[in-house]
């Protein structure tokens, strides 16, 4: 008599998420299902919780550059979920605050960061931090050294609001608004992050945190830019990777009709030429040559029929792109604005909760 072939086990079930007590520093401190579960608590959390959550629970945010939607939609959250938020500015409201290990303090900063830290640590339950690139040395940003700094520093989960280069918050909030206007399932779609003129050269953190998001997203992402605006090889490298694991690609266009026809979605985001880092002067020419690449509703119509238009906020009207564009049928900017609220107050739930 034959045997039959043992039968196979059954799949093991899908483990809980559970994110009490984590950081959240970039997008790829999260898997894929960490990211779908937090997409989910934030879609939930558009209505109204009556019972306060984090009730009793107390957050820092340290901001040590301007902030508008991100200060305002942390500070709504913790009150939406019943807790409180203080807010700092080192260097305004608080002591200006020394980072580097081994100074010698004799200059402007009064407070070392580990003792600021450490104190606050004692005092809250979790802690923000927006730190923006010093624009001086591409490797010493990419070290993200106050970012860091704090990481090491805290005894308690580290949000963050945007540092030298990387915004995750942003991340999150644009794939809501991509899952939303497009399907839960982006994979394939084409996304167009293009590269837009500005009056000085900006830190590549929204750019990094967009192609993130999109190659984790499996998109097809297509980065329009000037020759020499290219992103960072290494870091170009690993969301191509991210991207094809997942069924989507990432490639460059130096001609952006070329990179933004048939775009399902355009992103448009100005940054500083990271060939000519540090070297702003420099930089001037290349940088005003490509004033043409303003996005006008002209170019949008070279994406596809009911393209979406997004961009982080804040945007140089009629310079990153035109009035009619920022204000068009396609425009998911506010949405993007909405859901930063959303997605900060599933981050401290997910994290803070008992």
């Amino acid at each position: 008599m034959t045997q039959s072939a043992p039968a196979s086990p059954p799949p093991a079930p899908a483990r809980p998420v559970d994110l009490r007590g984590r950081s959240l520093l970039s997008l790829d401190d999260l898997s894929d299902a960490e990211v779908d579960h937090l997409l989910a608590t934030a879609r939930a959390l558009q209505e109204p919780i009556s019972s306060g959550p984090l009730r009793g629970v107390s957050v820092a945010l340290v901001f040590l550059n301007p902030s508008l939607r991100t200060r305002v939609a942390a500070e709504v959250a913790m009150a939406d979920l019943g807790g409180h938020a203080a807010v700092l500015s080192p260097g305004n409201d608080a002591w200006k605050w020394e980072f580097r290990r081994g100074a010698v303090m004799d200059g402007d900063a009064v407070e070392h960061v580990r003792d600021a830290i450490g104190t606050l640590s004692t005092m809250v339950r979790g802690l923000g931090l927006r730190c923006f690139a010093g624009m001086r040395s591409w490797k010493e940003d990419a070290a993200e050294p106050v970012l860091r700094a704090v990481a090491e520093a805290a005894r308690c989960p580290v949000y963050n609001l945007e540092s030298a280069q990387d915004h995750p918050l942003q991340s999150l909030a644009d794939l809501l608004a991509l899952r939303d206007a497009l399907g839960a399932d982006l994979r394939g779609k084409p996304l167009a992050l293009t590269w837009a003129p500005h009056p000085k050269p900006l830190p590549m953190a929204v750019p990094h945190a967009v192609l993130r998001m999109a190659s984790r997203a499996g998109m097809a992402v297509r980065v329009c830019c000037p020759e020499g605006f290219e992103p960072d090889g290494a870091f170009l490298g690993s969301v191509r990777r991210a991207a094809e694991e997942r069924g989507g690609s990432v490639s460059v266009h130096h001609d952006q009709a070329e990179g933004l026809s048939g775009a399902a979605a355009v992103y448009a985001k100005s940054w500083g030429a990271p060939s000519f880092y540090g070297r702003w002067e420099e930089e001037r020419t290349p940088r005003a040559a490509a004033a043409g690449w303003t996005v006008t509703r002209e170019r949008m119509a070279a994406a596809a029929p009911r393209a979406r238009f997004l961009h982080c906020l804040p945007v140089r009207r009629n310079v990153v792109a035109a009035d009619d564009v920022v204000e068009g049928p396609g425009s998911l900017v506010l949405n993007q604005a909405r859901n930063r609220l959303l997605v900060q107050k599933a981050v401290f739930l997910e994290t803070l909760r008992p």
